[in-house]
């Protein structure tokens, strides 16, 4: 596989897992709801700041694995692919929607863009995201690690802000549609979680031919 269709593929999954409504986005739909546009973008800001931060982290502790024990990579790889299954077993049964928005704390636009930092940082589940995503598609093959975490990291940065900006940017639309149509959030998640399990088995059969 060459190095554009990598990024492909890593967009594809990246923007599946984006769009499927977590704490992230209804961070942004409260905030905007209840606060306008301007917070809403400001909470957006916040979720991208932590973002970068994960980004940062998976890909220097991916690139700290190779250096010092690049043995286990292997072994990163197959861990990688358990959790992908993992998650994608999870995305295909359940049945996700957006209920209900609660009221938003913050009472200003940096008030608004902390707390969405804070609350990217505190999710366990994307440390877990980037630890299991990040050894899928940054390789030594396709050159230095530093750049393609580089295109990574704004991909990443990025697609938060066309999916969680614009939710931000159309709050009450975006919001009643989501409350709304249940099964097109259920069809979103369910196919980002077959997604997932595409990818365990590529990664598998990687890890399985690097041995």
């Amino acid at each position: 596989m060459g190095y554009s269709n990598n990024l492909w593929l890593f967009f594809l999954l990246l923007a599946g897992i984006i769009l499927v409504p977590g704490m992230d986005m209804l961070f942004v739909l409260a905030n905007a709801l209840t606060g306008g546009r301007a917070r809403g973008l400001a909470a957006t800001f916040g979720v991208m700041a932590g973002g970068a931060v994960h980004s940062l982290a998976g890909g220097f502790g991916i690139g700290l694995l190779l250096a010092v024990l690049p043995s286990l990579f292997r072994l990163m790889l197959i861990a990688g692919a358990a959790y992908m299954v993992w998650i994608g077993l999870t995305l295909l049964r359940s049945s996700i929607a957006v209920d209900d928005v609660s009221r938003a704390k913050a009472t200003s636009r940096w008030q608004a863009f902390r707390q969405g930092l804070v609350t990217c940082l505190i999710n366990p589940k994307a440390y877990l995201f980037v630890s299991a995503v990040f050894p899928q598609f940054l390789s030594p093959r396709f050159g230095a690690l530093a750049p393609q975490l580089v295109v990574m990291g704004a991909m990443t940065v990025a697609t938060q802000f066309v999916v969680y900006g614009g939710l931000a940017v159309a709050a009450g639309a975006s919001r009643d549609f989501l409350v709304t149509h249940h099964q097109m959030t259920a069809i979103v998640g369910r196919a980002t979680g077959a997604l997932f399990l595409a990818i365990a088995a590529w990664t598998a059969w990687h890890a399985w031919q690097s041995g």
